[in-house]
């Protein structure tokens, strides 16, 4: 994320409305496109924040959970509509990744688009944990 020190609350949800969550992030973001095998197929693109800093506001028996490969990540999706708008990657296991194309999007000034490659997961989780700790991007299963 960039400029940490301003907060604002953002809302999102999935694409039925049973899902609706908020998070705190800034107004403007830097996110990550990920190639790996189902950030790929799900469209998903990563803002991933502490988890006290996001909040689920309706929804929580809506969920499925779904695994798979390290069985560490929680793939949470919406059991009505099917769309994955947040869930606990791998390389932040105490960390919510929400997909940032399932928040609202008026709150946001900016949001810069990275690619990730999550095809090789392994090789890259490095260079993006390091980014992570030096208040660069987050991101990934």
């Amino acid at each position: 994320m960039v400029e940490e020190d301003v907060l604002e609350t953002h809302q999102g949800g999935c694409h039925c409305g049973l899902i609706r969550f908020e998070v705190d992030a800034p107004s403007t973001v830097v996110v990550d496109e990920c190639n790996c095998s189902i950030c790929r197929a799900v469209g998903f693109v990563h803002l991933i924040v502490p988890a006290d800093r996001f909040r689920l506001l309706e929804g929580s028996e809506q969920l499925t959970e779904y695994r798979f490969g390290t069985e560490t990540a929680k793939h949470l999706f919406c059991k009505r509509c099917g769309v994955k708008s947040f869930y606990v990657p791998r390389s932040h296991p105490d960390g919510i990744s929400v997909n940032f194309r399932c928040l609202d999007q008026d709150r946001f000034l900016d949001a810069e688009v990275k690619p990730f490659d999550g095809a090789n997961w392994e090789q890259n989780v490095a260079e993006l944990r390091d980014r992570d700790a030096n208040g660069g991007a987050e991101s990934q299963d």
